[in-house]
């Protein structure tokens, strides 16, 4: 059964576009994924469909209301037998990677609440037990976007849903040391062998798949420690041991 992504948002006209575009418009196509967009404002209790309201305490903005964003999250989950997993988008929250998209991924069912304004009423949060998810170090206007992001992710692990299926498995995050820390992908290449006085890397050409294979490590190795040294840092001891289907060594291409 397909994996299903329900999004509840104040903003469903943000989302076709996206939804119906490259891979995640495959995934769904294909049905190695459902996506449902939810209207946040159709659980508003009053006419002119109003769902926030100034903060106690005082300050700038508004803040998303507890009760059309609790009635929204159980009315969703009650559509579907499945349980959700429940992703609050929010620049609070633990950071968005690899690893926890690749557990997403292989979730029965998530949900991605979409907090704009201020942010959501706590008390919502704490009872619908949403997990907080941020996509960076910085604030965008509501949780649309990121939701995006997510669902772009989730897709793309899907099987099927990628031309080839080692694809996933060589991209930066997923790409493992033989130390099982992650790793940046390595630079690529393709026709014409020279390009405006650069040329190709030799050993590309050679057809030494073991040396290739190992001129990719060695590159995904020095761009990881030039760009991102924070992935190499020791693990600690009990770290989970790397997925066998992320192995540490980039597998030739299949051209």
């Amino acid at each position: 059964m397909a994996i299903r992504l329900d999004i509840l948002t104040l903003f469903t006209e943000m989302f076709p576009a996206v939804l119906h575009a490259s891979m995640t418009g495959r995934a769904i196509s294909s049905g190695a994924i459902e996506v449902h967009t939810h209207d946040i404002r159709a659980w508003a209790d009053n006419k002119h469909q109003k769902v926030d309201d100034r903060p106690f305490g005082g300050g700038p903005g508004m803040v998303l209301m507890a009760g059309p964003v609790a009635d929204a999250v159980e009315a969703v989950q009650a559509m579907d037998a499945r349980l959700a997993r429940r992703i609050l988008l929010s620049p609070s929250g633990r950071p968005l990677t690899q690893r926890l998209v690749e557990d997403l991924a292989s979730s029965p069912r998530v949900m991605l609440v979409c907090g704009h304004y201020e942010g959501i009423d706590q008390r919502a949060i704490d009872s619908l037990g949403l997990e907080e998810v941020s996509i960076g170090d910085f604030v965008v206007s509501g949780g649309e976007l990121p939701a995006m992001l997510m669902v772009d992710a989730i897709a793309r692990l899907q099987p099927g849903v990628l031309g080839h299926e080692l694809s996933a498995a060589q991209d930066s995050f997923s790409l493992r040391d033989p130390q099982g820390r992650p790793l940046l992908d390595c630079p690529h290449y393709t026709r014409p062998r020279d390009w405006r006085g650069h040329s190709v890397p030799p050993v590309l050409l050679d057809g030494d798949h073991a040396a290739i294979a190992a001129w990719r490590l060695e590159q995904q190795v020095e761009r990881t420690r030039e760009r991102r040294p924070d992935l190499l840092e020791p693990r600690p001891l009990g770290h989970a041991p790397t997925s066998p289907r992320h192995n540490g060594l980039c597998t030739p291409c299949p051209c």
